[in-house]
């Protein structure tokens, strides 16, 4: 979903939404002209539901009726806190547990805590980020700002393997000030054989126009290692995925090995260098992608067409 899209459909989710979820204008950067995150330091309200889906799986919404797998984008600024009131609208406990962030105890998400929610229930969550900065020691503590995700700790087992299993996972994004803000936000799911629960070889896809800034939330569940692999597009492997100068050490990659609840992200410019296509992203392990863990990154010229691209032709392979 492109970032207009998402900011229509917070807004007109309601007001107190919009005011959690909608990505501040941000300043233009001097250099290049790109929209830049604010500073943080917002206190943010939202709600969010577990629902069940068709087919025995589950999903987070932020309204009811809207469950999706993966959740929704959940982003944020360093400084910002953000208070979620979730409703359990299935017929087992469920929670929610994010990585990355700051929370007092009673809003970790586990059952061994006491921190779920019963079906039927309700429970507000409370996430904090932070600044970097020097501790009272004087060594260094890092910022909150990171690609970072949610999921149940619940269902199943007291860990959550049958509802992260189901698709009750999510992306987090924090966001330091001045970080450049992407045209659009796509999230991939590594669950075990499976991305984005999608049956094996069903995508899925994420659309562009050449020239677009592409931010991809990479995610892993599940049993196995995997290795995330873009072709034709490379970015900086550190928080970013963008180099900040010429002397930056990161080294530039197209591929990354991914374990259980392993997270990262990247932006990318769609197409440059390389022009329009319809580019693959897979796992690398060659008998995974062999099982279907493979989608597409199409990449389309500024009148629409994608040369060489056959939709029926992609869809009718095994």
């Amino acid at each position: 979903m492109d970032r207009r899209g998402f900011n229509r459909r917070v807004l007109l989710a309601g007001a107190a939404t919009a005011t959690s979820l909608s990505v501040p204008p941000g300043s233009a950067s001097a250099a290049a002209g790109a929209r830049t995150a604010p500073a943080g330091g917002e206190v943010r309200h939202l709600k969010l539901y577990a629902e069940q889906l068709p087919d025995g799986q589950m999903g987070y919404g932020f309204e009811k009726g809207t469950a999706t797998i993966p959740g929704p984008l959940i982003e944020l600024n360093e400084g910002d806190t953000v208070h979620i009131a979730f409703e359990n609208t299935m017929d087992v406990p469920v929670s929610l547990h994010v990585h990355g962030l700051d929370y007092e105890i009673t809003s970790d998400g586990t059952r061994l805590n006491k921190s779920d929610v019963e079906p039927g229930g309700t429970r507000t969550y409370t996430w904090r980020t932070h600044r970097p900065g020097r501790r009272e020691d004087g060594t260094w503590r890092a910022g909150s700002a990171g690609y970072w995700h949610y999921h149940d700790h619940v269902v199943g087992t007291e860990h959550g393997t049958g509802g992260i299993r189901k698709g009750l996972y999510g992306p987090v994004i924090v966001r330091r000030k001045g970080d450049v803000l992407p045209d659009a936000t796509h999230t991939i799911v590594f669950n075990d054989m499976l991305i984005n629960n999608r049956e094996p070889h069903t995508g899925p896809d994420f659309e562009a126009t050449v020239g677009d800034r592409v931010e991809f939330v990479m995610i892993t569940h599940g049993e196995y290692y995997h290795t995330f692999h873009m072709h034709g597009h490379r970015w900086a492997d550190n928080r970013t995925g963008m180099l900040t100068g010429p002397e930056d050490p990161s080294r530039v990659v197209d591929n990354k090995i991914v374990g259980p609840a392993d997270s990262f992200g990247l932006q990318l410019i769609a197409g440059e260098g390389v022009g329009a296509g319809a580019w693959m992203y897979h796992c690398h392990v060659q008998s995974h992608s062999d099982m279907g863990m493979v989608g597409l990154f199409l990449v389309r010229k500024p009148d629409g067409t994608i040369p060489g691209y056959d939709p029926h032709e992609h869809r009718r392979r095994p």
